[in-house]
């Protein structure tokens, strides 16, 4: 019986396939979505950036449903570690060079993570890739100093106030009469970092979000103890 479902399921997998393929006319583009917002990103979001344009300002809608699912999984994870949560290690001190290393390093990152949020819209980078360096940045004096803890609620009500914020910008664009989550107050001076209107702060909520979650995700897993 296995054998048959599998062998259907091959078959009908091989069929959707190559109707796709007669479908095709390969060696042209299939579609000009990609030209048109290549053409018009610029002017429509205030983007340099064309990726921070598609994500923000086309489709929006998919990077919330990108954060839903990140939320869930992050939650998930918490509630299965914290049924083996341990206090095991948490003496254990890392000495003054990594203590003194992860002091000096935490600044420094945090830096670097909000001006990759604050400029994606103008560069490579953005909200999920600063928001990982910021959760980094919290994890990083962790490894230090294995008895440090995080703050769980605080990172929860910094994660529950980005993803607020969130879906209250993608609101204010539905009272301006525009789609939600449209940008708003896209300027002309393209390149500056008020260019692009909310895209910033829609990355701000983001980057948060996300460093906030892998922060608290990251600090489980330290405090986990190992399966023997």
């Amino acid at each position: 019986m296995s054998n048959l479902t599998g062998l259907l399921f091959a078959g009908g997998l091989g069929f959707m396939l190559l109707g796709i393929a007669s479908g095709l006319d390969f060696g042209a583009p299939p579609m000009l979505v990609g030209s048109e917002i290549q053409a018009q990103a610029a002017q429509q979001t205030g983007a340099a950036n064309i990726v921070t344009s598609v994500v923000l300002g086309y489709r929006a809608i998919d990077t919330l449903g990108e954060l839903s699912i990140l939320f869930a999984a992050a939650v998930s994870a918490g509630l299965v570690l914290g049924r083996r949560h341990t206090t095991a290690g948490t003496q254990t001190k890392g000495g003054f060079i990594l203590a003194t290393g992860g002091s000096l390093l935490f600044p420094l990152m945090m830096t670097i993570g909000f001006y990759i949020i604050f400029h994606g819209h103008l560069t490579p980078g953005g909200g999920f890739q600063g928001g990982v360096i910021l959760a980094a940045a919290f994890f990083l004096p962790l490894l230090a100093r294995p008895g440090a803890r995080l703050h769980h609620k605080t990172l929860s009500l910094i994660e529950g106030f980005a993803g607020a914020s969130f879906i209250l910008i993608g609101l204010l664009a539905m009272l301006e009469g525009k789609a939600f989550l449209q940008p708003l107050l896209v300027q002309d001076t393209l390149g500056q970092l008020i260019s692009a209107g909310t895209l910033p702060l829609l990355y701000l909520a983001v980057g948060l979000k996300v460093g906030a979650e892998l922060a608290s995700l990251l600090s489980r897993l330290i405090q986990t103890e190992a399966p023997q």
